[in-house]
């Protein structure tokens, strides 16, 4: 919490903070702030809602803060990884919310979605940014509505590949030293994103689907036409890293595409040894890259998605109840920095030569810290008095719900 402690003017939002933070890596099923209070031994959630919603705090400095924190724990030279999730909610007054398709649902939900920018290196992962997607038909056109959920006027329509290059140059204007960026099929199609990587010299290796054309040898052909054309010699078995049942090993093959641009440019196929599955991504260096170069920032796009995995499974990153816009860029900027402090405790393990068992994982540090740090001794009274504020707060909300049903 010293990383952020200056960030708020006052020592009572301060204090809520960290018992905010403690209660996101606490043993708590659901980390609301109904529950988050009862951890802290509060008299009710009031203080923690007033945290996110009325406080006076920047959340996008904390932000710059947690940034700093990872960068400095997980080294330099690592690979920027863009990609968004989903939020399953419920009515229509959550800021962004709409039906649309969430990746993390697998189908057209009523969601919001979040683009995040990932930072990943051989020591570890975690995320760096966020932005809340906001539809341009259902909610900027809508002023009314964006006023309602504290949409800031400010805030105009961006698509998800032009949130991710925000996050990308403020990273990179921030002094984070990556080697590359990676990101799937929504932002390897944008041109626009990638222009912006070349003009900064920045390499990136892109996914894009089998459809897509590209400049090879001066003719227009698609990505999967390329792929017919390799023969099988040129197919080289690599690992893509290692997953959770061992090594990740493909078949993969490279072509330079567009080759009087500056720079290097490669189109790199990977092919399933098994299926043949195939996926196509587009690179860029501005100097020569091996093969092999291009297959491990492929490899570690899969990052991200162990870092949604473990901000949701483990800090609450989705367990927030809140509609407004500021209320979700605060928690989840807090979210993000309870799962930098677990990512944190994991690099700093002293190596492990014992084969029996494996370093700490973050599902550990959590439990650990639950257990030795952050148990809290209730008394019975407390259980009871919250059990007591809980079911007469869901009788007035039971009450007010059938009220408004009656009305004509």
């Amino acid at each position: 919490m010293g990383q952020i402690a200056g960030r708020f003017g006052r020592v009572e939002p301060r204090r809520t903070a960290t018992a905010y933070i403690r209660g996101l890596l606490a043993d708590i099923d659901r980390k609301n702030c109904w529950n988050l209070a009862e951890n802290a031994a509060a008299n009710g959630p009031q203080t923690l809602q007033r945290l996110l919603r009325t406080a006076r705090w920047d959340a996008d400095a904390v932000r710059d803060d947690v940034r700093s924190f990872v960068v400095d724990r997980l080294g330099p030279e690592g690979v920027l990884i863009v990609d968004e999730t989903g939020f399953i909610k419920k009515g229509t007054r959550s800021a962004g919310v709409q039906r649309q398709y969430s990746g993390t649902a697998g189908r057209i939900e009523n969601c919001q979605i979040g683009v995040f920018l990932a930072y990943a290196t051989a020591r570890g992962r975690a995320l760096l940014d966020r932005r809340l997607y906001l539809p341009e038909h259902t909610w900027l056109a809508d002023p009314d509505r964006c006023h309602a959920a504290g949409v800031p006027d400010e805030i105009a329509f961006a698509t998800k590949p032009a949130l991710a290059t925000q996050m990308v140059l403020a990273a990179l204007d921030a002094g984070v030293q990556a080697s590359w960026v990676s990101g799937d099929e929504v932002y390897g199609q944008d041109p626009l994103l990638r222009a912006a990587l070349e003009t900064r010299r920045m390499g990136y290796v892109l996914a894009i689907a089998g459809n897509r054309r590209v400049d090879l040898e001066g003719e227009q052909v698609s990505a999967a036409q390329v792929a017919t054309r390799v023969a099988d010699r040129h197919w080289h078995r690599y690992s893509a890293g290692a997953g959770a049942k061992g090594p990740r090993f493909y078949l993969w093959a490279w072509a330079r595409i567009d080759a009087g641009q500056p720079g290097w440019r490669w189109l790199l196929i990977r092919r399933h040894p098994v299926t043949g599955e195939l996926a196509f991504y587009r690179c860029y260096a501005p100097a020569p890259r091996p093969l092999m170069s291009l297959v491990r920032v492929a490899g570690v796009r899969w990052a991200v998605e162990e870092s949604f995995q473990a901000a949701k499974g483990q800090v609450g990153l989705d367990h927030y109840q809140v509609r407004g816009w500021t209320p979700w860029h605060r928690h989840i900027t807090l979210a993000m920095l309870a799962l930098a402090l677990l990512v944190a405790i994991a690099v700093a393990q002293p190596p492990d030569t014992d084969t029996d068992r494996i370093p700490l994982t973050l599902p550990e540090i959590r439990r650990l810290l639950g257990g030795l740090v952050l148990t809290r001794h209730r008394s019975i009274m407390h259980v009871l008095r919250w059990s007591d504020w809980r079911r007469r707060h869901q009788a007035t909300a039971r009450r007010c719900h059938y009220q408004r049903r009656s009305e004509p």
